[in-house]
């Protein structure tokens, strides 16, 4: 039962951490480019795509054994397929402003390359549990990084935060951050950070 719990944690920390996918492993940029216009962007963005990698993650592991190895890519799309058009039939009908702005991104989450990966190097080879926290920390990794950086892009570019103006009148927002270059300047900041964060620990460590 311990080691169950100490793999779950090790592979759920791994997807927030160590192997983010946005600051880590560079995936999914297309998304996390376009919309991180704003903090519920991101947000939203992050969620859909954390609720296609636990299903996917869930139906293929459940199914690994089963599909040649000759078409398990088409199977794997097809199942991330069906999520996707649950995502996309939920934001129709009950957020459509919302499916407004991310509408193009949604459908496209049927190829991208963090969830068709997961399936590929993780789900494939692993049971259901494993295949969860692997989905989960993935899935939460990228929700957190989207929503870094929307925040941030929203805060600078509009002076606001989820719509809310902030210190009205004490700066003229940086209207670049809102543009795509906006969002590159943002994301190479935010991984220069981290990286600096992790040196200064090595050098800790080192130096205990």
């Amino acid at each position: 039962m311990k080691n169950n719990l100490a793999c779950f944690k090790s592979c759920f920390n791994r997807g927030i951490c160590a192997e983010n996918p946005t600051f880590r492993l560079m995936l999914g940029l297309c998304p996390t480019l376009a919309v991180t216009v704003t903090l519920e962007n991101g947000l939203a963005m992050g969620l859909a795509a954390t609720f296609v990698l636990i299903g996917s993650n869930i139906i293929i592991s459940l199914i690994r054994n089963f599909v040649p190895s000759e078409v398990r890519i088409p199977c794997y799309i097809l199942v991330i397929a069906t999520f996707v058009t649950i995502v996309k039939l939920v934001l129709q009908a009950y957020f459509p402003l919302l499916y407004a702005k991310l509408g193009l991104f949604v459908d496209i989450m049927v190829v991208n390359c963090i969830i068709l990966g997961r399936a590929e190097a993780f789900a494939s080879k692993n049971q259901v549990f494993l295949s969860i926290a692997d989905a989960f920390g993935m899935g939460i990794g990228f929700t957190l990084a989207t929503g870094a950086i929307g925040a941030i892009r929203e805060i600078i570019g509009s002076g606001k935060l989820l719509g809310i103006p902030l210190g009205a009148g004490y700066f003229t927002p940086a209207l670049i951050m809102i543009l795509p270059p906006g969002a590159f300047l943002t994301i190479g900041l935010i991984m220069a950070f981290l990286n600096k964060m992790q040196a200064l620990s090595c050098a800790r460590q080192k130096a205990n």
